[in-house]
């Protein structure tokens, strides 16, 4: 998805979303950036069977505590940990809380040590250490050859559209409105005075509802309240000047 415009003051209402992927691993190596694009290090160690990483699979399902790669964007000390990286450097990293809504093995192929899953997952978490994790489990390593997301929230891939089919004419077909992007946040609708009241950032009563919500008039997306004690205040203003 990409935002323009006023939109882009919608996209922090999307990134915190669950998200779902389909990844591939090699088994029986690891690399230094968990992924193809890094140092790869062969391991003398047999690809796991099915039933094993079945049952592996089940033990990385729900809460989990994740270490940030060093090949990442976090920052640690005010400096992007893939900096220190670059350097040759690793730092000592806190792990992190993410959950594991669904892992599950699509396919195996022990002939070239590849497996493919299937993750549906908490924002903030890397694939690529889930997959190494996993095999540091069953006593061999593992990176990330290929990953391909498939969700944030609501949005689907199959609603997508590649840039070589993206034209002056399609790409009217493939536009996605405000409303439709902030679909997963509870609504108040308002009309008249209130409505413009809205347009002009100003305080409504509180609705009662907990987290961000829509403001909405008709089909049309206003703005994006949060309830603050007995008043409500704006997040974001589409509407107006």
């Amino acid at each position: 998805m990409l935002v323009i415009g006023r939109s882009t003051r919608l996209s922090r209402y999307v990134t915190d979303l669950d998200k779902s992927y389909a990844a591939t691993a090699r088994f029986g190596a690891v690399s230094d950036t968990l992924d193809a694009e890094g140092n790869i290090s062969p391991l003398d160690a047999p690809m796991p069977g099915e039933e094993s990483l079945r049952a592996a699979i089940k033990r990385f399902t729900g809460d989990l505590l994740q270490t940030p790669p060093m090949a990442s964007a976090v920052k640690v000390g005010g400096e992007r940990l893939y900096k220190a990286h670059r350097r040759g450097e690793t730092v000592e990293r806190e792990s992190r809380p993410v959950k594991i809504h669904s892992l599950s093995l699509t396919h195996l192929d022990a002939a070239s040590k590849t497996a493919a899953f299937e993750v549906s997952c908490s924002s903030g978490t890397y694939v690529r250490t889930l997959v190494a994790d996993l095999a540091a489990s069953l006593g061999t390593g593992a990176y990330l050859t290929a990953l391909r997301r498939q969700s944030v929230g609501h949005l689907r891939l199959e609603h997508a559209i590649s840039l070589d089919d993206l034209t002056e004419t399609t790409i009217y077909n493939h536009i996605i409105q405000t409303n439709e992007v902030a679909a997963h946040l509870p609504v108040v609708r308002v009309s008249g005075k209130v409505g413009r009241r809205v347009c002009t950032g100003g305080a409504l009563e509180a609705s009662g509802i907990e987290g961000p919500y829509r403001v909405m008039s008709g089909h049309e997306l206003l703005a994006v309240y949060r309830d603050a004690g007995d008043e409500a205040r704006p997040e974001v203003v589409l509407c107006g000047g």
